[in-house]
């Protein structure tokens, strides 16, 4: 059975997944095939129910929980860290300012939005935002990915974390991304994935090195150093990866229900978010 696995091109989803499609682990009679793509381009795909799993932004479920389950297993969480936001001089507030985003479906658009409402977004490529902001065509920029470690080398300021500051709000985690799997697969198999993605975690975290020799090929900016790589790989690549734990779960329902709220989200929260509730 073909099992379509798409991710975002960067470091630590390439980590996780390194056993599944290197063949360093028996995938059971599935045949994975590997699919890239950034993350706002697989929030829309997930949309249609293009892949069987996919990685997506947390923001995005809701819009797709007809079709998907989230996995227990391959969620990026930042504790106390994450997303951040960039600018090439200091401001004391993003009130009527223009900030360079990833995507509107990516969590790090919903939990900017939770933190300050009244901005203009600018939609632009991940990996062009730190451009965007050098050029000063917007007047901040919202950072995720590598983007996170390597912003000061492109002479860059830091103005807040967004991660350091949902947990000073909530004490709770910050969960951004997730690995979903398409409900009409069925219960046996979303089963026997849910192992799958779990043991391809443990296999990444107990072959570190392993890993981290594939991974750096997706580094981008980073990719010249191995500290870099690892430093942002463990941010997101860890026991969080393994399993969200009860905090992580429900800081995922309260970023979710926050969200709709406040009219950010406009669909609705599914109560059963979670393939292993099933």
């Amino acid at each position: 059975m073909r099992i379509r696995i798409a991710h975002s091109p960067d470091s630590d989803d390439a980590f996780m997944f390194y056993p599944l499609v290197s063949g360093e682990i028996d995938t059971e009679g599935f045949l994975i095939e590997h699919v890239l793509a950034d993350i706002e381009t697989l929030n829309k795909e997930a949309l249609n129910g293009t892949y069987e799993v996919s990685a997506i932004s947390f923001h995005a479920y809701p819009y797709v929980s007809d079709k998907y389950f989230v996995l227990p297993s391959g969620g990026s969480v930042g504790e106390g860290y994450g997303p951040i936001v960039v600018a090439k001089r200091k401001l004391d507030t993003l009130r009527g300012k223009s900030v360079a985003v990833p995507g509107i479906l990516t969590t790090a658009y919903l939990v900017l939005r939770l933190y300050e409402p009244d901005f203009y977004e600018k939609v632009i490529p991940f990996d062009k935002i730190m451009d965007a902001v050098e050029r000063e065509e917007v007047d901040a920029g919202l950072v995720i990915h590598e983007g996170q470690i390597s912003y000061a080398d492109r002479g860059l300021i830091k103005l807040f974390d967004l991660g350091e500051w949902w947990q000073r709000e909530t004490a709770l985690p910050l969960p951004l991304g997730c690995n979903v799997i398409r409900k009409d697969l069925g219960e046996e198999n979303i089963r026997k994935i849910e192992k799958l993605m779990k043991k391809s975690v443990e296999y990444a975290l107990s072959n570190m090195d392993k890993a981290l020799t594939y991974a750096i090929n997706y580094a981008r900016d980073i990719k010249d150093s191995e500290e870099k790589t690892k430093k942002f790989v463990s941010m997101y690549v860890n026991n969080r990866t393994l399993d969200y734990g009860k905090d992580g779960r429900e800081a995922v329902r309260l970023m979710l229900r926050m969200g709709k709220e406040r009219g950010i989200i406009k669909a609705n929260i599914p109560e059963v978010i979670f393939s292993d509730e099933i």
